[in-house]
């Protein structure tokens, strides 16, 4: 028993001893450590005392009673709304304006091939009725698509040799009574009341021999481009007529082709839009056809009757001009009555006019709303500055294929929006909730009757050639 006290009062004693060893390790390690700090500390000053330029005065904080500064605004912020709409929109159309000037500036550097393309389209959109009556006849294609496009390449030629055949054949009674209708004409402003002396006349006339004299280099450089331009008259015709048989033959497989070209997304909408295109070319190149061809024979007729020289050069005349909107039929207007006023006088010139203007009336308020339809209807300055502009890029044949190209992108346009219309409205999710009753699709309600009626299938597109479709 004595024994065992005593080996408690050891082990006591060396836990003692064992604790406080660990409590004056643990105040070592916590001196060092605070040693190890206060030297870094110091060396962090030293090297701060040496790369630090010496601090400069310390300036005093402002009084409590001091107004607090604002931050400055963001500089996007502090422009109004108005003024960054405006940027956005300017330099979104800065790049439209530079993207259409480079367009353009391709088109007049290519104009000869690209005239001869929309020519042939012309064409074709004219002949493809034949090509696919032939065929419904059990023609072949190839057969069907040559006879259609000889046919129309002679009957065009046909009526320009008629032309230059009839003026050549009226040349000289033209250019007699050319002579006298300009001494008739003399004469009347000798006697007319703007007091015109015979010595005024002459040096008119003196004037225009000597301009004609001095501008003879000019009139030989003229002739000589005349030469070119033959050359390239040749060559588009050329082209047209190639470009002409390929679209009649394969015109299916080049429009699938160029589909392929056409950004995935945006395939569906252009694949609606081709066709309804084609559509609208069609009617509007068969339209002017048969107006053209109207004013051509009333027009003609009345000339005729009137005995005018050169009725029926005339009247090809006007027929040609007829597919130049509003500007040809005013300048072929304009040259009936100048021959009429030059060989029968003021008044058959005056009758010849009433003529003109009475077959243009027609033509405006009844032939093309008949005939061409609301779908290829152009606004009329649409048709001035579209002609305007074609004239300015490629000329005559400028104005020719701009309406129809007109025409043909106010019907794609037209089409495109109704059908985005359309997929937004396929996309937005149905109506819901205690009023969606009144106002979603309905369908008739099944034989079981128990079932909610589903919503209607998907709209109708566009018809052909319009550009407003039920969504």
């Amino acid at each position: 028993m004595s024994r065992a006290p005593s080996w408690l009062g050891r082990m006591g004693s060396e836990l003692t001893r064992l604790g406080r060893r660990l409590d004056e390790r643990r105040a070592e390690a916590e001196a060092q450590r605070e040693a190890r700090h206060e030297a870094q500390a110091e060396r962090d000053a030293r090297h701060a005392a040496v790369v630090a330029p010496p601090e400069p005065s310390r300036i005093p904080p402002p009084p409590t009673y001091a107004p607090s500064v604002a931050a400055k605004p963001d500089p996007v912020a502090a422009i109004p709304w108005g003024i960054r709409v405006a940027v956005e929109a300017a330099w979104r159309l800065l790049v439209l304006a530079a993207t259409v000037w480079v367009l353009m500036r391709i088109v007049s550097a290519v104009r000869l091939v690209v005239l001869a393309f929309v020519a042939a389209l012309l064409i074709s959109a004219l002949l493809q009725p034949t090509v696919a009556r032939l065929k419904r006849h059990g023609v072949p294609r190839g057969l069907a698509t040559a006879m259609a496009t000889l046919g129309g390449f002679v009957v065009l030629g046909l009526i320009g040799w008629f032309v230059v055949w009839q003026v050549s054949e009226n040349v000289d009674t033209l250019s007699a009574r050319l002579t006298d209708g300009v001494n008739e004409l003399k004469h009347w402003l000798l006697n007319s009341p703007f007091h015109v002396t015979d010595k005024q006349i002459n040096d008119i006339a003196g004037n225009l021999s000597k301009a004609i004299g001095t501008n003879t280099d000019a009139l030989t450089s003229a002739g000589l481009q005349g030469v070119t331009v033959i050359v390239e008259f040749l060559t588009g015709v050329f082209l047209a007529f190639f470009s002409t048989i390929f679209l009649l033959y394969d015109g299916p497989r080049i429009w699938q082709w160029a589909l392929k070209l056409v950004p995935h997304q945006a395939r569906e909408g252009v694949a609606g839009a081709g066709p309804r295109a084609w559509h609208t070319l069609t009617a509007y190149v068969r339209g002017t056809v048969i107006v053209a061809m109207i004013d051509a024979i009333f027009i003609g007729l009345g000339v005729y009757f009137l005995h005018v020289p050169l009725a029926v050069p005339l009247a090809v005349i006007i027929f040609l001009g007829a597919f130049v909107p509003l500007v040809g039929a005013v300048v072929s207007g304009a040259l009936a009555v100048v021959v009429a006023i030059v060989t029968q006088g003021v008044f058959t010139a005056l009758i010849v006019l009433l003529v003109v203007l009475a077959v243009q009336q027609i033509e405006g308020h009844i032939l093309q709303p008949f005939i061409l339809g609301r779908a290829v209807r152009v606004h009329p300055l649409a048709v001035v500055l579209s002609v305007a502009a074609g004239s300015l890029v490629a000329g005559i044949g400028g104005a020719v294929v701009a309406v129809p190209l007109v025409a043909v992108t106010n019907t794609v346009v037209g089409y495109l929006r109704a059908y985005a219309q359309e997929q937004a409205l396929r996309a937005s999710p149905p109506p819901h909730g205690a009023t969606a009753a009144g106002i979603a699709p309905t369908s008739a309600p099944t034989a079981a009757g128990g079932g909610r009626p589903g919503p209607e299938g998907p709209a109708t597109p566009p018809g052909p050639g319009g550009g407003e479709g039920s969504a």
